[in-house]
């Protein structure tokens, strides 16, 4: 599929994806998630039954960003839409799939240093929660690997620069405030990194730039799924 088909072809939108209260039903679980994670001091944890606090924390992070994508898909599925449509195509060939990994792993290239010195100058409390979540056991790495490529890589990729940066474009009809306004919103998000979340809020821009560069999720969703796993990997090995 051609990207000027897709809904992130437009630098500004008619018409919302979804009403207000959609949206706002959007929100509050990532609002009620970030609360928690600053409160616990890492990942949301519904605290399930027979699991060790890290793997619950996995599993309600998975749930939770997978409920908000069945919300947005049925608000486009109201609208005759497909998720394809969000995402903006998909890989029609292998080239064009590795001139995606060749964008993200350029991005990251650039983005990940520039999150390091910004940590460094904002000295926020991110490295020790951090630590409270990434995996320590085989198992425990196997499913922080399935959060990382589909709640960080997909589920949130399409959360934030798909839905919210359409929702936001339409509303104000600026597609830059939009995009801004959706990295704000996505280092709220991770209210265990305490006022480093500043840092997220950055690279949530630079994600929003990318995606509207390339008129596409997918080399940001490469990239974010890239980043969260070799992380998970670097500290499972360390």
């Amino acid at each position: 599929m051609s990207s000027s088909t897709g809904i992130t072809s437009a630098d500004t939108r008619r018409k919302p994806l979804a009403p207000w209260w959609h949206t706002l039903l959007v929100l509050v679980p990532l609002a009620a998630m970030s609360v928690a994670s600053w409160y616990q001091h890492g990942l949301p944890n519904a605290h399930l039954p027979g699991m060790s606090s890290r793997l619950s924390g996995y599993f309600t992070v998975i749930a939770t960003e997978w409920f908000q994508v069945l919300l947005i898909w049925l608000a486009l599925r109201h609208r005759r839409l497909s998720i394809g449509s969000l995402v903006s195509g998909r890989w029609q060939t292998l080239g064009s799939f590795f001139r995606d990994l060749g964008i993200s792993i350029g991005f990251l290239v650039v983005a990940v240093p520039l999150a390091g010195l910004l940590l460094h100058f904002v000295r926020g409390n991110a490295d020790r929660n951090m630590s409270n979540f990434t995996p320590k056991t085989v198992s425990e790495l196997v499913v922080f690997l399935i959060l990382a490529t589909t709640g960080g890589g997909f589920c949130e990729e399409f959360i934030f620069r798909g839905y919210l940066t359409e929702q936001f474009s339409a509303w104000t009809g600026n597609r830059i405030f939009a995009l801004i306004l959706q990295g704000v919103i996505f280092g709220l998000a991770h209210g265990y990194y305490g006022k480093a979340m500043v840092v997220v809020m950055v690279e949530g821009c630079l994600l929003g730039l990318l995606a509207y560069w390339r008129k596409s999720l997918r080399p940001g969703m490469l990239a974010h799924g890239l980043q969260d796993s070799i992380g998970g990997v670097v500290a499972f090995f360390s």
